[in-house]
């Protein structure tokens, strides 16, 4: 990896920056289903691009099929036990009655999925730029708009919950530092790695962004009645980093 530390993490104020703008925009004015909508099926497109036009190639190149089953096991394996993570933090709500009690342990279980989510962020930023500077700055920029819907999210869940809008803020500024983290994982356990190691790093970030997609940015965004515009939204994001990629 040609990348220093440093300037992996000096590249990951960009999300950090992003998402804390999210959380500043949806606290003063929360965006509404749609405008959610379209943001996350946009933010998926980024994200797919960048699996399809930089990470699988790569992986390709390696010609590692050990590799690539163990970091796909890998990657699904931890994401499936993430979910799990996450269903017992944040259980469902099980009715009006129980609203008020249920509250501040709702809350937790919100932040704790969505720390959870950010780490990973983060180490997958890591794990971009193990494969070159190029792969690495393209995935910052996916992740980027998927931080700032993040954002937008959390601090919109916190207002609903009657959380002030000075702590909403600092909350989502707080949580977005663990991209910071993350990365430093990532860009200090993965720092020139080859051959079959780093076969099975990119094809652990490729199953976990695939999961991002499906199971959560898309899941999110069929909740709200799609239309063309709505549905439109993938395929821009993908067209708009592919033609970054074809740029660069």
């Amino acid at each position: 990896m040609n990348v220093s530390l440093a300037q992996i993490l000096l590249l990951t104020l960009i999300p950090v920056a992003a998402t804390v703008l999210g959380g500043v925009v949806a606290s003063f004015r929360p965006p509404g289903p749609r405008l959610r909508s379209f943001v996350q099926h946009f933010a998926a497109g980024v994200v797919f691009a960048a699996v399809a036009g930089e990470l699988l190639p790569e992986i390709t190149a390696g010609g590692q099929p050990l590799g690539v089953v163990i970091g796909f096991v890998l990657g699904v394996g931890l994401m499936l036990a993430v979910q799990a993570l996450v269903a017992r933090l944040e259980p469902e709500e099980e009715g009006d009655e129980t609203e008020d009690a249920d509250a501040p342990r709702s809350a937790t279980g919100l932040l704790a999925a969505v720390g959870i989510d950010i780490l990973i962020d983060g180490l997958l930023i890591g794990v971009g730029f193990a494969a070159g500077e190029r792969v690495g700055t393209l995935l910052v920029v996916a992740l980027t708009l998927e931080l700032l819907f993040l954002g937008l999210s959390v601090a919109a869940s916190l207002g609903e919950r009657g959380v002030s809008r000075g702590r909403s803020i600092l909350t989502v500024a707080g949580l977005s530092l663990l991209v910071i983290v993350g990365a430093a994982v990532g860009g200090t356990l993965l720092r020139g790695l080859t051959g079959l190691p780093l076969e099975i790093v990119l094809s652990f970030g490729a199953a976990a962004l695939l999961y991002l997609v499906t199971e959560e940015l898309l899941v999110e965004a069929h909740e709200v009645k799609e239309t063309p515009l709505i549905t439109s939204a993938f395929f821009l994001g993908f067209i708009a980093l592919y033609l970054i990629e074809l740029g660069s």
